[in-house]
């Protein structure tokens, strides 16, 4: 269900990889990125310079991103066509885990409505 094995041994992406990639759909530098996240978390998610750079630097490398731009200020990303397909299968996946949960939720709400 979730892809070949090259997909799989992503899956499950940490909750910062997961929000770099959702970011790149479109291209973005790295404040881009930053700034985002933040803003489609509502402020939940704040990614540092470290992870960001570090995990530009291993998507890059393993091809799951592009650098589209390089001027010698900023480096603007993408996805690529397998960064998409990654992507793709840890949305599969998550909503998966939406849908189980959905399936229980009604018999646990009560329990949290003080």
């Amino acid at each position: 269900m979730f892809g070949n094995k090259s997909v799989k041994k992503y899956l499950p992406l940490t909750e910062a990889w997961y929000y770099i990639l959702l970011s790149l759909v479109e291209t973005r530098h790295g404040y881009g990125i930053m700034q985002y996240v933040e803003r489609i978390s509502n402020g939940r998610v704040k990614i540092g310079p470290g992870t960001l750079y570090g995990a530009l630097s291993k998507m890059e490398k393993e091809e799951l991103i592009v650098m589209v731009l390089d001027d010698d200020k900023r480096k603007s990303y993408e996805l690529s066509k397998q960064g998409k397909k990654i992507l793709y299968y840890e949305i599969e996946r998550l909503k998966e885990l939406l849908l189980n949960g959905e399936l229980i939720f009604t018999s646990i709400q009560e329990d949290f409505n003080d």
